[in-house]
């Protein structure tokens, strides 16, 4: 069996990264997208975030399994210690564990940056169907998420409304005042050692064929 190692993303790892989530584009509510990004558009999402925010992957004989970012909370200066937290894994990927290995790493290079508080925008159904289930929800709430809002049908894909639910988790205390926000490249040459101490391990799935993941 092939072991997972974590890794930070570079812009050309766009088009494995895109083969992932154009199924949640076409096949699920879980993103309310509607247009697979281009490559072009997706490299630079991936270029952008990596100005402030770690974006992780996962990988095992030289293939993507799945992925992790983060995002601001919101653009406002006060809201600088809270930090979006997204995961797609690939559809022979899910549970497995590869979410929460991902999400743990992407923890703790946000703990670096000295952000406290880790948000994650979830799509939620009124009834699970085949678009959309509460996987994530889930997901977030073994994880140690917590549901702190719910918007009542702002989304509308395959002829459905759909709800959106944040659920946040705190990353450290907060104190006052709270230690300054470091944006990732003053940080970057930290993560390898942290993502190294994440423990490496055999995947039963394997790097088989197949792209599409499990849950944001």
């Amino acid at each position: 069996m092939d072991s997972v190692h974590l890794r930070l993303a570079s812009p050309g790892d766009a088009a494995a990264l895109l083969a992932i989530y154009r199924p949640y584009v076409e096949d699920t509510a879980i993103t309310f997208e509607y247009t697979v990004p281009s490559r072009g558009e997706f490299t630079r999402r991936v270029t952008e975030t990596l100005r402030a925010y770690p974006y992780l992957v996962a990988e095992a004989a030289g293939e993507v399994l799945g992925y992790a970012y983060a995002s601001p909370f919101h653009p406002r200066a006060a809201y600088q210690w809270a930090a979006e937290s997204t995961v797609y894994l690939r559809r022979d990927c899910r549970g497995q564990g590869l979410g929460r290995q991902l999400y743990a790493a992407l923890e703790g290079v946000l703990a670096l940056q000295n952000v406290l508080n880790c948000n994650a925008c979830i799509a939620m159904p009124e009834q699970e169907d085949e678009t959309l289930t509460l996987a994530s929800f889930r997901f977030h709430q073994g994880m140690g998420y917590q549901l702190v809002g719910r918007f009542h049908q702002v989304g509308y894909k395959f002829g459905r409304w759909y709800h959106m639910v944040w659920m946040e988790k705190a990353l450290g205390a907060h104190t006052v005042p709270p230690a300054p926000f470091l944006p990732f490249p003053q940080i970057a040459e930290q993560v390898p050692a942290l993502l190294a101490s994440v423990t490496t391990r055999p995947f039963p799935g394997g790097a088989g064929a197949g792209a599409e993941a499990s849950w944001r």
